[in-house]
């Protein structure tokens, strides 16, 4: 039996409080706990050394992890859950928490990225990423589309002849003249670039059916500020779609392609797209380059 003296001066971390209240709602390996958490391996693999120690936790192997599992008494966790209220971290650790377990239960994911490595290896007539790409335009049904941080606007020229209109934003003048004049000369006459910054792009409140942030967000100052701009523009039920580069550690980045942001990990996109105020929240890998640094794209959609 646990001693009642040691258990509660386990509970005078907030750390520790933390873990107990995350592996109350669900079984977490720590590399699960270190995405929550924020933390290093070291530091959240001591702390649930010294719980199980004391019998809060357990521990059990799953393939090469060890999964941890709430061992505490209820009336200690009511404590914890008291506790809780002066730890403003606890709210985004459950909302964090909610990203991971929807994650969990992606079954199919691991058989569409598959499927992904094989498209394209074989030659079949007439299949390739571009046809595909052109079909599954087609089924979009998109009224009115923001293209944020469009550049010369590829995307929004192919969005084009499928939508009522398409705004292409950018903050660079060349770029805006040049897109202006790629749509004159394709009769693109849905097409319109507006020259503005992503942060506060020159578009009416509620009136977007479809935000795209294509490569653009990592190019932000405050990515922040912009994904809340993307839901101000948005109309109710309106849906924003993000394609950046997962977290990287390729420095020159930064000079290579003026990247302000090497990229953003699952959790952290997650989190500022909540905290815009968005819903429905979905993130994935959806590429992995084959040549040096190795960038991989995360795919983000959310609705308003």
């Amino acid at each position: 039996m646990s001693s009642i003296l040691k258990s509660l001066k386990l509970l005078s971390d907030p750390t520790r409080i933390r873990i107990l209240l995350l592996l109350e709602s669900e079984s977490l390996n720590v590399a699960e706990l270190q995405e929550i958490l924020g933390m290093g391996q070291s530091r959240i693999s001591t702390q649930l050394s010294q719980l199980k120690q004391e019998g809060l936790v357990t521990s059990s192997r799953s393939g090469k992890n060890n999964v941890y599992t709430i061992q505490a008494s209820s009336a200690l966790m009511e404590v914890a859950r008291q506790a809780a209220a002066e730890i403003p971290e606890v709210d985004a650790d459950m909302q964090t928490l909610a990203h991971i377990l929807r994650k969990r239960k992606d079954k199919s994911r691991a058989y569409f990225d598959d499927l992904a490595g094989k498209f394209g290896k074989s030659y079949v007539p007439g299949r390739s990423w571009k046809s595909l790409a052109e079909a599954m335009l087609k089924i979009l049904n998109y009224k009115v589309v923001a293209d944020l941080g469009a550049g010369e606007g590829t995307l929004a020229q192919l969005l084009a002849p499928r939508a009522e209109k398409v705004i292409a934003v950018d903050n660079s003048p060349n770029m805006v003249d040049f897109g202006k004049q790629l749509a004159k000369q394709h009769g693109l006459k849905q097409l319109e670039y507006r020259l503005g910054d992503i942060e506060a792009p020159p578009i009416d409140a509620n009136s977007v059916d479809l935000a795209i942030f294509s490569q653009a967000l990592h190019h932000a100052e405050n990515p922040q500020r912009a994904l809340e701009a993307a839901h101000k523009i948005l109309a109710p039920g309106g849906k924003l779609v993000v394609l950046d580069l997962l977290q990287h550690s390729f420095e020159q980045a930064r000079d290579l392609y003026a990247d302000t942001w090497l990229g953003f990990s699952e959790v952290d996109l997650y989190k500022m797209m909540k905290k815009a105020g968005f819903q429905e929240i979905e993130t994935t890998i959806v590429d992995k380059e084959s040549e040096a640094p190795h960038f991989q794209t995360l795919l983000a959609t959310a609705q308003k």
